[in-house]
């Protein structure tokens, strides 16, 4: 592994803020991302954290993977998958879309805690992605969020599914879809 990720920047502002895409994971972000990873603990329990086992995972060649960056220091990451990739988990049955290819699973979304309702950084790293999956020809983006959540993505969501307990959370999540 390289001590510097390859990665492609996709958007700029006067504040420092930007958007990566990510080719190749270097150290330095590696061990950035398992930092901030720490904090999902809080949301999600230790399955949430990702580690030195499980980031492969996530950062592969099968996956689409976003930074987003302040003043060059690793803020957050999206990340997102071809539904067909989890065809053989459970809650994948429930989506119409399986075996189309034509839907992105997200499965983590990321912006650090101080960063949050602030500066739309999240709003930005999210509208990047969607417009991203959109040139790809995507015509679909699918996700766990706590329920209530789908709901500020405004009408062209629907819930799939409701899960009561989503991996371990004692809290109901909504496997939503969102057409791009």
């Amino acid at each position: 592994m390289n001590l510097k990720s390859k990665s492609k920047v996709i958007a700029t502002s006067a504040l420092g803020f930007s958007v990566e895409l990510l080719v190749d994971i270097g150290q330095e972000d590696l061990d950035n991302i398992l930092h901030l990873s720490k904090d999902l603990t809080k949301i999600f329990g230790e399955q949430g954290k990702l580690n030195e086992t499980n980031i492969p995972k996530y950062f592969n060649s099968n996956t689409i993977q976003f930074l987003a960056k302040k003043n060059s220091k690793l803020v957050g990451f999206i990340i997102g998958a071809p539904l067909e990739i989890f065809k053989r988990e459970s809650w994948s049955r429930y989506d119409t879309n399986l075996g189309q290819s034509n839907t992105i699973y997200t499965y983590f979304f990321y912006i650090e805690k101080k960063y949050r309702k602030k500066g739309g950084y999240a709003k930005t790293l999210k509208h990047i992605y969607l417009n991203y999956l959109k040139k790809k020809k995507y015509k679909y983006v699918t996700g766990h969020v706590k329920i209530g959540v789908s709901e500020n993505f405004g009408s062209n969501s629907e819930i799939v599914k409701i899960f009561q307990h989503w991996y371990g959370q004692n809290k109901p999540y909504e496997y939503y879809r969102r057409i791009l």
